[in-house]
């Protein structure tokens, strides 16, 4: 299959920068927030928005990869802080691509063990295939795709690009 461009490396820097200022303004009575990325894409994406949170605010940001076997969410899912380096703090958490919208549930499932004072979700691409009950707070794009379709999204310092296929 043709891949078909979807998001411009100009474009996800949009988004990202947009997103950031959106979470700005939700979080803008905290001094600290944390921001947790699903291991791989969704924690690059975290990272971007966090370096371009610490370019507009003087919130803290604590940074978090959140780790679980997207295939099977209901194994362990672990985080590379403590909890109580999230403990009663804002959070956000993120994910490149939310297809049915699994791994972001179980994700969100993992920090319910803790108290926060805010939580939020955030994706650049939601696909519109839910098959659990989640909400994201901050999304790039909604884009309306068929099964059979995949979105990548490959994040590189010159050249990032969502994608169909």
């Amino acid at each position: 299959m043709d891949k078909k461009i979807i998001l411009s490396h100009q474009q996800i820097e949009h988004k990202i920068r947009r997103i950031a200022y959106q979470i700005y303004e939700t979080f803008i009575d905290d001094t600290d927030i944390v921001i947790a990325g699903i291991s791989s894409g969704g924690y690059v994406f975290a990272n971007k928005i966090a370096d371009e949170l610490e370019k507009i605010s003087d919130i803290k940001i604590s940074r978090c990869e959140v780790f679980m076997d997207k295939d099977n969410p209901l194994g362990t899912v672990t985080t590379s802080i403590p909890a109580t380096a999230y403990s009663n703090k804002g959070l956000v958490l993120v994910d490149d691509v939310l297809n049915s919208g699994r791994a972001l549930i179980y994700g969100v499932k993992h920090f319910l063990d803790v108290p926060t004072t805010k939580f939020k979700t955030a994706v650049l691409v939601d696909r519109n295939h839910k098959r659990y009950p989640i909400k994201t707070d901050f999304k790039g794009i909604s884009l309306s795709t068929s099964l059979l379709e995949k979105v990548t999204v490959v994040f590189d310092e010159k050249e990032s690009l969502a994608y169909l296929n």
